[in-house]
């Protein structure tokens, strides 16, 4: 196992994850997740959204698009209902991207939790593959994981290397 620290919001998502059982691969069943957040799970031939209107929240994915994207999609969308409020046509450009990027490191974590994904090798020369193939999502994004993990591990050697007091 490497030496990593996790974000605040990979601890959201882990914590989430926990709570419900969701452990393996097997688990991050879309139609699952959403019936855990009670949100409708649409799939059709249009852009992804979300939409929230009084009780009902609902996801709509792209169904022209293959499994990996649309899982990835969900979980995008699925940041949005879960961690922010309003309607983005009405924010500022600012706000807009803010949780744009939000929903996009959502989307790495939700779809590779390092709680699951810790028990693979990443020495292997074949884990893009083994995890894009495990979690059912696209190689891109198991590559921008895992170089999100090399830069985290990298950045807490960095600081362990020094003894830094602020007294």
């Amino acid at each position: 196992m490497i030496d990593y620290q996790s974000t605040a919001l990979e601890d959201f998502v882990t914590n989430i994850y926990l709570r419900h059982k969701i452990i393996t691969p097997q688990d991050l069943n879309i139609d699952r997740i959403g019936r855990i957040f009670y949100i409708h799970t649409h799939r059709k031939p249009m852009l992804p959204r979300f939409d929230v209107i009084v009780r009902y929240r609902g996801i709509i994915i792209d169904s022209r698009e293959p499994e990996s994207i649309q899982r990835e999609q969900f979980f995008h969308e699925l940041c949005h209902i879960l961690r922010h409020a309003g309607h983005q046509s009405l924010m500022p450009k600012a706000f807009r991207e803010l949780q744009e990027n939000d929903a996009q490191a959502f989307t790495m974590y939700a779809a590779l939790p390092y709680h699951m994904i810790k028990h693979y090798d990443f020495n292997d020369p074949f884990i893009v593959g083994i995890l894009a193939e495990s979690f059912c999502i696209r190689k891109s994004l198991v590559f921008d994981r895992l170089e999100q993990i090399y830069r985290n591990q990298k950045s807490t050697h960095l600081y362990s290397d020094y003894d830094v007091s602020y007294l």
